[in-house]
């Protein structure tokens, strides 16, 4: 393997492992306090969308449920991502709030049942990111191949905290630029290169 390679690899495996750390380490309140910031901030900056992805919440993410509410309630059809197989892009599932939830091998709530619905707009967590508008996930690339496979493309905003900013992830050749990114400091467009 090209050492330039091994060494983007191993460095995005201890950032992933740096940026769950970092967010861990938020308290409930600091939690609260900044996931309704981003919540806000996406709020005043997106039109709001015909159908709605959102991951739920884990590992101290962003809680981006009040800001789907709001949507719903206007009436956005929401929807939660499914792995349907490993190394494939993930589908949708519609969702409500009496949507019966099941845990996936991931250890992630995603709905027992329901038809699956093709997004316009998907808001993805950041584990990390850069200014350039590229995601760190958690390493398993589903949004990358989700993203590279759907047509429409949606909107793909990120939803993260400034303590995952980093200078660059050292994004590969599959990594998809995201069109927003929101955080507590704001919402912005990301340029396209």
């Amino acid at each position: 393997m090209d050492g330039k390679i091994e060494d983007s690899t191993a460095r995005r495996r201890a950032w992933r492992a740096e940026m769950a750390a970092r967010r861990a380490g938020l308290d409930a309140a600091t939690h609260g306090r900044l996931s309704a910031a981003v919540v806000a901030h996406a709020q005043s900056a997106l039109a709001r969308p015909q159908v709605a992805a959102f991951c739920w919440p884990v590992r101290n993410e962003p809680d981006m449920r009040p800001l789907v509410a709001a949507w719903a309630a206007a009436g956005t059809r929401l929807a939660l991502p499914v792995v349907t197989a490993p190394d494939a892009p993930l589908a949708f599932r519609s969702w409500g709030a009496d949507t019966p939830m099941v845990t996936d091998r991931y250890g992630i709530p995603t709905p027992a049942a329901g038809d699956l619905v093709t997004p316009d707009l998907i808001l993805l967590p950041l584990n990390g990111f850069d200014g350039a508008g590229y995601r760190l996930g958690y390493g398993g690339g589903y949004f990358d191949r989700t993203l590279a496979a759907l047509r429409p493309r949606p909107l793909a905003v990120g939803v993260g905290f400034e303590m995952n900013r980093l200078e660059s992830i050292l994004p590969g050749a599959h990594d998809q630029r995201l069109d927003w990114i929101v955080t507590e400091a704001g919402a912005v467009r990301v340029s396209a290169a």
